[in-house]
């Protein structure tokens, strides 16, 4: 019984400095000037980070091989240039962002986000359906009664307007999500849809 969704974070398309790539239309040209040889890493397979890599590997018309990892600690090997690039959500790579040990071509979301203003999103790039966030949202047990649910989400509602939420979340890149539960539960069957169109569509399959 989906309640509310908490609020969406968008990814950065990061690569190392070192690749001398300055915008994202530099990464797309590389790869397709020879498909397959660039790779990009994700904290695994079927993970957002690895279906917001293939949604934009496939408006660009362009492939790269996939380096999953286990868990999201592959920036190491984007800054020390093992790994060519990889989508890595903002809060957990920005201070890499801000050393200049990453370079952010892009963000995934609709709009730029707050603490990358300068960063265009892969839409503003030219890459149409392009976009894709990771969101969080509360949950009950399918049998749970409709008031129950109903009261949580009333009261989640108050929550994410307070002002200490929304400052965090805005220090955060957090986008609140302030959806009914009748709306939430169309988002969740419209990207059930979609992102098993996209694993039918780039073959994939589980470890």
């Amino acid at each position: 019984a989906a309640v509310i969704p908490i609020g969406n974070v968008p990814s950065a398309l990061v690569v190392a400095p070192s690749k001398g790539f300055k915008t994202l239309q530099d990464l797309v040209a590389a790869g397709k000037a020879k498909p397959g040889a660039l790779t990009y890493a994700s904290s695994g397979v079927g993970s957002t980070t690895h279906l917001t890599a293939e949604r934009f590997l496939a408006s660009a018309g362009m492939t790269a091989i996939h380096v999953p990892f286990r868990g999201g600690g592959f920036q190491p090997e984007i800054i020390a240039g093992r790994v060519d690039f990889g989508y890595s959500p903002i809060a957990t790579c920005l201070p890499n962002v801000r050393d200049g040990r990453l370079q952010a071509l892009a963000v995934s979301g609709a709009k730029r986000a707050s603490s990358l203003p300068d960063v265009p999103t892969t839409l503003e790039a030219g890459f149409a359906d392009s976009d894709y966030v990771i969101w969080v949202g509360l949950f009950f047990p399918a049998k749970t009664p409709r008031e129950i649910v109903d009261r949580l989400h009333d009261e989640a509602i108050k929550a994410l307007q307070s002002p200490a939420v929304r400052e965090r979340f805005a220090q955060l890149d957090v986008e609140p999500m302030p959806m009914s539960p009748a709306e939430f539960d169309q988002l969740i069957r419209k990207e059930i849809v979609s992102n098993a169109a996209l694993a039918r569509a780039v073959g994939l399959k589980a470890d």
